[in-house]
């Protein structure tokens, strides 16, 4: 009696502390929208802003896209993003935090080139737009400006944007 009384007291616990509400955050991905304000940590941990200087910024958000644009920045020399005026987002929120800090991050390190990282669901459903998840999404800005929003979903059109 004991043992269940116990279970059912972890049960009620556990389900106490699930939350199905959704919380609805505003698009920041919107032309004519300033990304001035966007700070991340890079694969590293170290906090990282976008310039002035910043033409591009590349939003991965889903696995797929995310090993894709790595595999294509892998192939290019170091400097590869700053020569574009480009930074390349991924993110990775929606893993658990145990796999996040065990497995994706110190994979990202392995990286030459620089990656952002969103690790919080709330800014990623503030930059992403869910129709288009499965494709890179690339915003053109200037002086932190939105000025246009393309998709690419292979390093051919990736390569393109650039």
């Amino acid at each position: 009696m004991k043992n269940v009384l116990l279970g059912l007291l972890f049960a009620m616990v556990f389900l106490g502390c699930a939350n199905d509400e959704s919380i609805v955050v505003e698009s920041k991905t919107v032309i004519g929208n300033s990304l001035e304000t966007l700070k991340l940590n890079d694969q590293f941990g170290a906090p990282q802003t976008l310039s002035a200087a910043t033409e591009k910024v590349i939003f991965a958000f889903s696995k797929d896209m995310g090993h894709m644009s790595n595999a294509f920045f892998a192939k290019q020399d170091v400097d590869f993003l700053a020569q574009h005026n480009a930074v390349f987002v991924a993110d990775i929120s929606s893993a658990p935090s145990l796999i996040r800090s065990m497995f994706i991050l110190p994979g990202l390190q392995d990286f030459k080139h620089t990656v952002l990282v969103i690790e919080n669901e709330n800014v990623a459903a503030s930059y992403r737009i869910d129709a288009h998840k499965e494709a890179l999404m690339i915003l053109d800005i200037n002086n932190f400006v939105i000025e246009n929003i393309s998709y690419a979903a292979s390093e051919e059109e990736l390569a393109k944007s650039l």
